[in-house]
Formats: structure tokens, sequence, C-alpha cells
């Protein structure tokens, strides 16, 4: 008898297990966060369903459930426990939207966003970001740097989804991102429409500022860990270093991003004086 009542716990606790899984693949492509859901509502994105705790409202809930009901997207309350659940990050506060899966686009797309704002491509290589947390801080730089597009590998790497969504305060609403198979055949794609690649490596020569940066420009971002590959490595036209001066030998992606970029923004800006 005991043996079967434990058996019977066991299998109690699996199906729970396998209802809460079963809710993940469901809700699999979904954002979360006021900011973010904000900004994707004013974007005019597809929205399938927003889900809100059940409970008094306030603050920008209401304006979410404003804009929600003006869009005529459904709006569906549900109890903490079950938010809980269906949530892919601690903080969603109070609020999740159910999206369409991401829409990547190619790169050619990317040339041709450039194209229409008249300027010089700028574009973001990825190469290996496996942190969430660092993509979607990579991604609201970028947005707010001006980068046309951000190239990001299919394997062995983030992708976007709610995490990336939330960290990026809803910039990936407005930024292109093309996922490749192959990130040096990418560059390659990008060396022919006329882009210099500027790689990053601890071990280059030269400092980040002592390098051209201007015109049309591909940076490309390493792995936490590893850095860039070495077959990327070799396909890049340059390479540059920030110094680093403490006893920490290495900055983290995305801040190591906002370093360069915005460098090669300055430059930019000082060209069109």
């Amino acid at each position: 008898m005991g043996k079967d009542y434990k058996k019977q716990a066991y299998n109690k606790n699996t199906k729970v297990q396998d209802f809460k899984i079963k809710e993940e693949k469901i809700y699999d492509d979904q954002v979360e966060g006021r900011n973010s859901i904000l900004e994707l509502l004013e974007s005019g994105k597809d929205i399938n369903k927003i889900f809100i705790t059940r409970g008094e409202k306030h603050g920008s809930i209401n304006k979410i459930i404003a804009i929600a009901k003006e869009r005529k997207v459904m709006l569906i309350e549900k109890d903490k426990r079950q938010m809980d659940q269906i949530a892919q990050t601690e903080n969603y506060q109070g609020v999740i939207a159910i999206v369409p899966p991401f829409e990547y686009c190619e790169i050619e797309d990317i040339m041709e966003e450039a194209n229409k704002k008249q300027e010089d491509p700028f574009v973001l290589i990825l190469d290996g970001i496996e942190d969430p947390h660092n993509l979607g801080s990579i991604i609201r730089t970028a947005e707010t740097a001006g980068v046309h597009g951000i190239i990001i590998p299919k394997r062995r790497a983030a992708s976007v989804n709610s995490t990336v969504n939330k960290v990026s305060c809803g910039a990936v609403e407005h930024m292109k991102i093309a996922r490749v198979t192959n990130i040096s055949d990418a560059i390659e794609k990008l060396k022919k429409e006329g882009l210099w690649i500027c790689g990053t490596d601890i071990n280059a020569e030269k400092f980040y500022y002592n390098q051209d940066l201007t015109g049309a420009i591909g940076i490309v971002i390493g792995n936490e860990g590893n850095g860039i590959s070495d077959k990327v490595r070799k396909n890049c036209d340059f390479l540059v270093k920030i110094p680093m001066n403490g006893k920490v030998t290495s900055l983290n992606a995305s801040v190591s991003t906002g370093i360069i970029v915005y460098e090669a923004v300055k430059q930019k800006m000082k060209i069109k004086k």
C-alpha cells in the first residue's frame, strides 16, 4: 500500500510537471513587462493576446489595457499563480503578451534599411553571444546608436525570446535582426556590399579609438568566454581592442559593444559636422 501511494504521488507530480512544460511550449513566444509591452503595442505589431494579473490595476497597466482595447487585442485576466506558471522571467510586472514568433530578416533587408535612410550601412555581427541578457542589452544599445541591423548565428547562440525583449526594453521591435547559418559567409556577403569588417580582439595591436570606424562598417563582437572564432577573426579586415588597466582583463560583451559602437557614432558625427 505504501509503495502504491508513493507511485500515485509520483505520477501526480509528473502530471503537474508535464503541464508546466506544456504551458511553456504553448507560450514560447511572449513579451513580458510593462515597458516592453507598451513598446510592442505602440509599434503596431501583431499580438495574439495579453494576460493580466487579476486584481486592482495601478499605473501603466491601465494605459496598456486602454491601448489594447483600442487595438482590439484580446485581454485575459488570470490569478497570480497561473501568471507565475506562464511567465518566463521573474519580474513580469503583472502583464504578459503572447505574440507570433519573432520575424528575423535577411541581410538584404538590413542593407535596404541603410539605403532607405541614405546612410552608410552600420551593422553588428555577434559571433556566438549565449546570454539572453547580453543579447538584449546589445540590441538596446544598437537601436539607440542607429545601427541598421544585427546578425546572429542560428546555432550555439542566444535567440530573441521574452528575456531578450524585456532586457532590450522593447528595442527588438525596432531592430532588424538576421539569423544566419554561417557567420563567415555573412561577413563575405557584407564585404561584397562594400562594408569594412572590424573585429574585436584582446590581442589586437590597435586601440579602438585609433581606428577609422566611419563609412560602411560591420563590427564583430565575440562570445562571452572565447571571443571571436579563429575563422571569423581571419575574415576581419582589421582588429581593435579596448585598453585594460585593471586586474580584470575582460569586459562584459554588452559593455564592450557599447564602447566600440559609440566610438563609431562619435566619428560619424564629426564627419557630418
